[in-house]
């Protein structure tokens, strides 16, 4: 994994693609801007429209990955999936769950450890 930010985030995102691919999703869109803000991965598979965040440590002094996705971030991510929504209703057609997840990459482990945590929160968050 990269050792600058940007580029770790970026390597740890593609990780993501990578492993939902393997998990039999469809990637709609990575590194999606919607308004002031941006949706990691918007991902699907059957009746699932999942919109991902995407977090990975390389140590753990800032605690799990996941722990980086605090409840303003939450509420971020559920008003942008609701604009990207809007602008694309088509999007919806045979949806019958849209969800919310976090893949957390723990990148102290060789290879890195990832956790998909589905339904991790709701859009009321």
């Amino acid at each position: 994994m990269p050792t600058d930010p940007h580029e770790f985030g970026r390597a740890a995102e593609r990780l993501a693609v990578v492993y939902l691919q393997q998990q039999a999703y469809r990637i709609i869109a990575v590194n999606q801007r919607v308004g002031r803000g941006e949706i990691d991965i918007i991902a699907r598979r059957a009746g699932v429209l999942a919109f991902i965040e995407v977090k990975a440590r390389r140590t753990s002094t800032c605690g799990a990955p996941e722990d980086a996705v605090t409840p303003h971030k939450r509420r971020q991510i559920a008003r942008l999936a609701t604009l990207w929504l809007s602008s694309r209703p088509r999007c919806l057609a045979g949806v019958s769950d849209v969800r919310f997840d976090i893949i957390a990459i723990d990148a102290l482990e060789r290879p890195p450890r990832i956790r998909h945590l589905r339904a991790a929160f709701d859009a009321d968050a």
